[in-house]
């Protein structure tokens, strides 16, 4: 099953131009998944509206954040915690 983009009557000027840039002229799906051919057409086509449906959708930008207090000193300790379980690690003095 194959839609064309450019050749849309139903998409607006932004549609076509968004799934041009996201999926190219022409959109391709094939199913097989069933034995019966009209079953794998519905398939087919379910597909096709999914993927449409997925290059149109807008995503919010994101917006970034700072780290709370909490956080910071969260990752401020397993640094200490790090930090003292390694310097551990090294020579203990003439016990050896």
């Amino acid at each position: 099953m194959s839609f064309d983009v450019e050749a849309s009557a139903s998409l607006g000027p932004r549609q076509k131009a968004r799934l041009l840039a996201r999926l190219g002229p022409v959109v391709r799906v094939s199913a097989d998944d069933e034995r019966s051919q009209l079953r794998n057409r519905a398939v087919a086509l379910e597909r096709l509206a999914a993927r449409l449906a997925d290059a149109l959708r807008e995503e919010r930008p994101r917006r970034p954040t700072k780290p709370t207090k909490a956080s910071q000193t969260r990752r401020l300790d397993a640094k200490r915690r790090q930090s003292d379980r390694k310097r551990e690690r090294g020579s203990r003095g003439e016990d050896y």
